[in-house]
């Protein structure tokens, strides 16, 4: 039988920065409209709660189109599906800019969630299969340290945009970026062509009846995965939607300072995520690593909720929650990997990631409904209470990929 050639380390850079890059603009869009709220509020007569059921139906379609694409992934092929996720974001977000009503923000944000459901399958079905196995955990340290650059780049952007105009000119603007990276994409389609075709849903060998598509489902590891980015996605979630108006409210703090607490956040969650993908390569149980960054991670946010503190720390302690959140990503990327079972990696990372967006879109409407009700503190520590309790799901994992047989290595 012919050997395939493992990929050299020149391969394997394109592959992970071109796939890093899209994960970006999924990230990006994440935030399309949160930092927009001090703006949309008083243009639309809207509460808190209401802006947070728009970015609720960013994650009920994601989370819903992410399992599905997971088995679209198998069937077609990742880059495909990557494209097709990026153009429906550019078109989401010239919606959004036109938006002259209330349902008009949710059309917009829905289609931007249906865009965004496609990228965790597509994205870790590539890396899998297109990366040497020895790279694997850089390569989900860059794939976490984009998605952090890119939640960071948002607000920057719209708010820059946004003081230099308006901010449909800022949400206009944000829609040439998933167009500029279609482009190139799709300009070097050679890099990522065939992913996932041939892979990820495979065909049974001859004479030989392969597992059912819904297998996958009945390992109780796959669940415990998407417990855990369940629990995870709570905590970003108030992060991500309300912890600059939070941290207004408890610190006095101007706007502003407010954003930068956030940006030190996302900027030292990407330098974590840098550390992180080194203690990956390395470290032998994984769970200890998750169990350090969120245990440190959900005890700093809740002395932040305490509002005993300068603003100077506040924003030095920001970006130690950052941090600590950064460090755990490559880890749990790989302890996600451990229990995939072969020829199902878009599908289970469909479902595992769903997760992901089951949290983020309950989070929105629990932490608007706190800011509505004046409870600001609750804020801070409602995220460090779930930091701390994912550990729990994150050491199951860890003991059950011990129990189960050792996985074959990529290519």
């Amino acid at each position: 039988m012919n050997q395939i050639a493992a990929p050299t380390l020149r391969q394997d850079a394109q592959v992970i920065g071109l796939v890093g890059l899209a994960h970006s603009v999924s990230h990006f869009f994440h935030l399309i409209l949160a930092p927009l709220f001090p703006w949309l509020k008083p243009a639309f007569g809207l509460s808190y709660a209401e802006l947070g059921f728009a970015m609720t139906m960013f994650y009920v379609v994601s989370g819903t189109g992410q399992v599905l694409a997971g088995f679209v992934v198998d069937r077609i092929g990742a880059r495909r599906v990557l494209l097709g996720g990026l153009a429906f974001m550019g078109i989401a977000a010239v919606i959004l800019s036109q938006a002259q009503n209330y349902a008009m923000l949710i059309a917009g944000s829905m289609l931007a969630g249906l865009g965004n459901s496609v990228f965790h399958p597509a994205d870790f079905t590539i890396l899998n299969q297109r990366v040497s196995a020895p790279r694997l955990g850089h390569a989900f340290s860059v794939h976490g340290i984009t998605g952090n650059l890119g939640w960071a780049a948002a607000p920057v952007f719209l708010l820059a945009v946004n003081g230099m105009a308006d901010w449909r000119t800022a949400l206009l603007a944000a829609a040439c970026i998933p167009f500029a990276v279609l482009a190139l994409l799709f300009l070097h389609g050679d890099v990522l062509e065939g992913v996932g075709r041939r892979t990820s849903a495979g065909v049974a060998p001859a004479g030989e009846a392969g597992p059912h598509a819904l297998a996958f489902l009945k390992v109780p590891g796959v669940w415990m995965c998407f417990g855990f980015f369940f629990i995870t996605a709570l905590a970003l979630g108030g992060i991500q939607s309300f912890a600059t108006p939070s941290l207004r409210n408890l610190y006095g703090m101007s706007l502003p300072l407010a954003a930068d607490c956030f940006t030190a956040y996302m900027l030292c969650s990407a330098l974590g995520t840098i550390c992180g993908g080194f203690i990956a390569s390395r470290a032998a149980r994984h769970e200890r690593t998750i169990a350090i960054a969120f245990i440190s991670a959900g005890l700093i946010s809740m002395l932040v909720a305490s509002a005993a503190l300068p603003p100077a720390v506040v924003l030095i302690l920001m970006g130690a929650i950052g941090f600590g959140s950064g460090v755990a990503g490559p880890s749990r990327d790989l302890l996600i990997r451990s229990t995939a079972p072969k020829n199902a990696t878009g599908r289970v990372y469909g479902v595992v990631y769903s997760g992901l967006d089951v949290g983020m879109m309950l989070a929105p409407l629990m932490f608007g409904a706190f800011m509505d009700a004046g409870r600001h503190a609750w804020v801070f520590f409602a995220i460090g209470f779930f930091q701390i309790l994912a550990i729990s799901t994150a050491v199951g994992i860890g003991a059950r990929a011990d129990r189960a047989p050792a996985r074959p290595q990529a290519a």
